[in-house]
């Protein structure tokens, strides 16, 4: 979670009055304490909902890959079931069912092949699904190290620097080396050749990213694994692969159903996915589903009975809402194949739409088309001196499209760029309507007869993904 500071000298009081109808113009509330009295309900939610009006517009946020926009009967379905807690299976044993459904509906899209007794859970979201695939790495591969009377002291998990911050903070809680390996020139994501020369005997194994948040494009599953079945023929290290598939796990199956990326290649053992991102639902949930059975140490289950029932967990958290799981299913059968395909699609094109459209604006370059995942990063021309990506970004945030510009991580930290995330519910229109702003925007910026002042100072950081 997000760890929030307090601020000397912020105001501490807010008018009731100024807000909303009161009939005392000087009452108020604390905002940094709680209340000695209440308020009725109708002030309280007007009080509120007045503050939120702060907030940007969801749907015009390119910046988030999480989902802002559900069917009205999603989000009815969601109020009408907030109170069921997910954990509680002896209780709300349809809504755990409704959990069983998807993890085997999702075995079955990635192809399991076990996925009629599929092993997997519903999560928080991908970052607690990705911990819990880690975990399993790690206690697979010291298992097999104690078995041959072997160290199990120093384990390290090969990754592209291009990964989600969830890796990194997996690696520091679980005490295991993050081996990183940098971008080089326009390789922005983890090569095959690379993630074999990182690994040794102490490797628990190689994350590939379907979807790398940097720039929307796919790691090459594939080529990975072919590389990691060479190596351990050639020196006997046993690598397993686990995919975090985000986003692309609920994209590719859809729109590039032949792309080998999922458990038809034997080397991968598990994959997360999040339901709260091209899954369809609001936030937040996420799925970790494993090859088989065996993929799954059973020393990492707990059984529990207090909560009326025995129940197997396998979660770093424990109550959560069930609601997420509930619309997730409502997707899976409301959309169906036929239907996730069309949404997919429509974001792919309206990707293509915009992606082309700012191609041809003349400042810009695509480093990534949206042709993979709806998502594409987009860098200024090195000819381009007189204002960079972060203006354009503070720009498009004036006119209240949310668009993040980010510098690259370490050895391409030169390259700055700004990133489009197309998601369900930004349409063509949306999308002419953005493109029109940005040549707008554009043209000014490159009348200006010198630089903006700020960048004497250097480059800005901005919403970093």
């Amino acid at each position: 979670m997000p760890l929030n500071e307090q601020h000397a000298g912020r105001e501490r009081h807010q008018p009731i009055a100024a807000s909303v109808h009161h009939p005392d113009p000087d009452a108020y509330i604390p905002c940094h304490r709680l209340p000695e009295a209440g308020m009725d309900a109708e002030t309280a939610y007007e009080l509120i909902t007045n503050e939120l009006l702060l907030d940007g517009q969801a749907r015009l946020n390119l910046a988030t890959f999480v989902t802002t926009w559900m069917p009205s009967t999603a989000a009815r379905l969601m109020a009408d079931t907030a109170d069921k807690n997910m954990i509680d299976k002896d209780e709300y044993p349809q809504t755990a069912e409704l959990e069983s459904r998807c993890v085997t509906m999702l075995s079955e899209l990635w192809h399991s092949p076990e996925s009629e007794t599929a092993t997997g859970c519903s999560t928080t979201g991908s970052s607690e699904a990705a911990m819990l695939a880690g975990m399993a790495l790690k206690w697979r591969w010291r298992e097999r190290r104690q078995q041959a009377g072997q160290s199990s002291d120093r384990p390290n998990l090969v990754m592209g620097a291009n990964v989600q911050v969830c890796w990194e903070k997996f690696c520091r809680y679980w005490d295991v080396e993050p081996r990183l390996v940098p971008m080089e020139g326009e390789r922005f994501h983890l090569g095959a050749d690379e993630a074999v020369a990182a690994c040794d005997e102490n490797t628990i194994g190689v994350v590939a990213i379907l979807g790398s948040t940097f720039d929307g494009s796919y790691e090459p599953v594939a080529e990975i694994a072919a590389a990691l079945d060479r190596l351990e023929s050639d020196r006997g290290l046993d690598v397993p692969v686990h995919v975090d598939a985000a986003s692309g796990g609920f994209v590719a199956p859809f729109l590039q159903p032949e792309l080998e990326w999922d458990f038809r290649i034997p080397r991968v053992q598990s994959i997360n996915a999040s339901g709260h991102k091209y899954g369809l639902v609001y936030p937040g949930v996420g799925w970790a589903i494993w090859r088989d059975r065996a993929a799954l140490p059973q020393d990492l289950i707990f059984n529990v009975n207090y909560l009326g029932g025995n129940m197997p967990t396998f979660a770093l958290n424990f109550s959560r809402p069930g609601s997420e799981v509930v619309a997730q299913y409502f997707n899976f059968i409301s959309l169906g194949r036929a239907g996730y395909t069309r949404v997919m699609q429509n974001a792919h094109d309206v990707a293509l739409q915009i992606s082309a459209g700012v191609a041809e604006l003349g400042p810009y370059r695509l480093l990534t088309r949206g042709d993979e995942l709806p998502v594409f990063a987009f860098a200024l021309n090195e000819d381009v001196t007189n204002y960079s990506v972060f203006d354009v970004s503070g720009f498009l945030r004036a006119r209240g499209w949310l668009v993040p510009a980010y510098a690259f991580p370490e050895n391409r930290e030169d390259l700055s760029v700004l990133r489009i995330v197309v998601r369900a519910g930004m349409t063509h229109d949306m999308a002419a309507l953005l493109l029109d702003h940005l040549r707008e925007l554009t043209d000014e910026l490159e009348s200006l007869d010198g630089p903006l002042p700020h960048r004497k100072a250097g480059p800005r950081q901005a919403f970093r993904h």
